[in-house]
């Protein structure tokens, strides 16, 4: 099939022939006629299938007949980050260069006054981030009432990022009588129960099991062993900056992005490689918009061969023959695993992505695993000492129950015969008779404590006593039961006094405010 068998126009067929496609993948396939038909569409397909053509494409044909007007768009796309917006809007000009149709892209970190002149003369598609969305919206600079076409683009994305709210009050601003397109990676059960809401009667396409890699792209696992400095295990960062340098010597890289968890360790990353000769740039989320375009230009120009990233990178970005990924840090959600090595092999193209862990780190590689459905082939650096991983908490987890369970039921097998076991402290002291008012007070007896099972039986040796030993840990006990009490104690009263405004005079009541309420004879005791 071709994309001329798919009902598209000349103009859009022209433009696709001039970006040098000519065969359509299977979610375009799938997906095109559906949206052309006017229907709700539910999208799911692995990264870097081609899904934003997948709706770019139509939505030109749809848009062609039409006028805008000031302030109202006619159709609307919501992107989770700039870069994806940027994106999208890259591929309409490319594909909607013979259609005369006006757009507009407002992101963060943009000139808002440039947006706004552009909104002012009317757009027929506006691509946007949630937020920027919004705050036009309440600036009064924006209407979408007339919004027939909504996409929302990388749902996952959007869970993962905390944008369902922010997406829930978009589409309530909207007219019900709309085509609404949603497309995701991966269909979790909350993306689904999502689609239900925002979809009417929708035609649902997956062309790829969710969250399943490609199969052009070849995975590899490095184990690091972690040094000790004091005597006391480092976090691992500078065994796996030194695992990168020595996996990029024995790999042939042309260019590659190196994902870290956080923004902090993209900078260390990046001033690493920097030192050590790489031709390097970064990308996280801190950066303003100007230096995160310009720096991810240049890399897509092959001005830089590394981009140390932060997950702002991992969705969507199509970077034309990326040869390798690297993953510094592992991720701490399986789902984004699958979307930063779907960077590199694309559009049938081979690649070749490697993820550096420490042994503790083998819960997070066990969850991928059960993820993608396969074993991460493990790989050795030269140089490098092979080190197992460490089982998950999981299994930890349940060994450490049954060596609690076993131990307590040797301890109830040691007990004496005869000892009975304590009831709790509550259950221990009858209720004190209420003393006359005025009484002095006097703070109730409390037996001495014995721990359940530990109570020597009648004639032995030692009548009544337990060994010292066995008295100090008890001590130490009670010592630390009476400590939590007291810290509970004054965290309810603080969070009292936070939380309950103080009436009169609070807590203290002045002597002749009491006098005056008491009756005479009371008075007087």
């Amino acid at each position: 099939m071709t994309f001329s068998d798919l009902g598209l126009s000349d103009e859009v067929l022209r433009a696709v022939g001039d970006a040098g496609y000519t065969t359509p993948t299977p979610i375009q396939e799938a997906a095109i006629p559906v949206v052309l038909q006017g229907r709700d569409l539910l999208g799911c397909a692995q990264t870097g299938t081609g899904k934003t053509a997948s709706f770019t494409l139509p939505m030109i044909d749809i848009l062609a007949a039409g006028r805008a007007r000031a302030r109202m768009p006619r159709s609307l796309i919501l992107e989770p980050t700039r870069e994806l917006a940027a994106q999208v809007a890259e591929n309409f000009e490319v594909y909607g260069k013979y259609n005369k149709l006006t757009m507009a892209l407002l992101i963060g970190g943009s000139s808002m006054a440039d947006q706004i002149k552009v909104l002012d003369r009317g757009v027929d598609v506006l691509i946007a981030t949630p937020g920027r969305l919004l705050d036009m919206f309440e600036r009064g600079r924006l209407l979408m009432s007339d919004v027939k076409t909504l996409v929302i683009d990388e749902a996952d994305r959007m869970l993962d990022m905390g944008f369902i709210p922010d997406v829930e009050k978009i589409v309530s601003l909207l007219s019900p009588m709309r085509q609404t397109l949603f497309f995701s990676a991966t269909m979790p059960p909350e993306i689904r129960k999502l689609a239900d809401k925002f979809l009417s009667n929708p035609r649902e396409v997956s062309v790829a099991p969710p969250s399943t890699p490609a199969k052009t792209v070849t995975q590899g696992l490095v184990t690091v062993k972690v040094q000790k400095e004091r005597g006391r295990p480092t976090t691992g960062h500078k065994e796996k900056r030194a695992a990168l340098r020595a996996l990029i010597a024995q790999e042939e890289v042309r260019n590659a992005l190196v994902f870290c968890n956080r923004k902090r360790d993209v900078g260390v990353a990046y001033r690493s490689m920097v030192r050590h000769g790489y031709s390097a740039g970064q990308l996280h989320g801190d950066m303003s918009q100007p230096a995160r375009t310009e720096t991810l230009d240049k890399f897509k120009k092959g001005e830089m061969t590394f981009l140390v990233c932060s997950d702002v990178a991992a969705r969507g970005l199509d970077i034309q023959d990326l040869s390798h990924v690297f993953n510094l840090d592992i991720p701490t959600h399986a789902e984004d695993y699958v979307h930063r090595i779907g960077r590199t092999g694309r559009a049938g193209r081979e690649g070749r992505a490697f993820t550096i862990v420490t042994p503790d780190e083998g819960k997070y590689v066990s969850a991928i695993e059960r993820l993608i459905g396969l074993a991460i082939p493990r790989v050795e650096v030269v140089g490098g000492e092979s080190v197992e991983l460490e089982p998950s908490d999981e299994r930890r987890g349940r060994r450490r129950g049954r060596g609690r369970r076993s131990d307590e039921w040797e301890r109830r097998d040691r007990a004496p015969a005869g000892a009975v076991a304590e009831a709790p402290d509550e259950a221990r002291h009858e209720a004190a008779p209420e003393a006359p008012y005025g009484a002095p007070y006097e703070a109730p007896h409390e037996a001495p404590h014995e721990a359940p099972g530990e109570r020597p039986a009648a004639g032995s040796d030692d009548e009544g006593r337990a060994p010292r030993e066995r008295r100090g840990r008890d001590r130490g006990r009670d010592r630390d039961r009476d400590r939590g009490r007291d810290r509970n104690r004054d965290r309810d009263r603080d969070a009292d006094r936070d939380e309950a405004p103080v009436v009169g005079m609070g807590d203290h009541v002045p002597a002749f405010l009491l006098r005056s309420a008491l009756p005479k004879d009371r008075e007087d005791a």
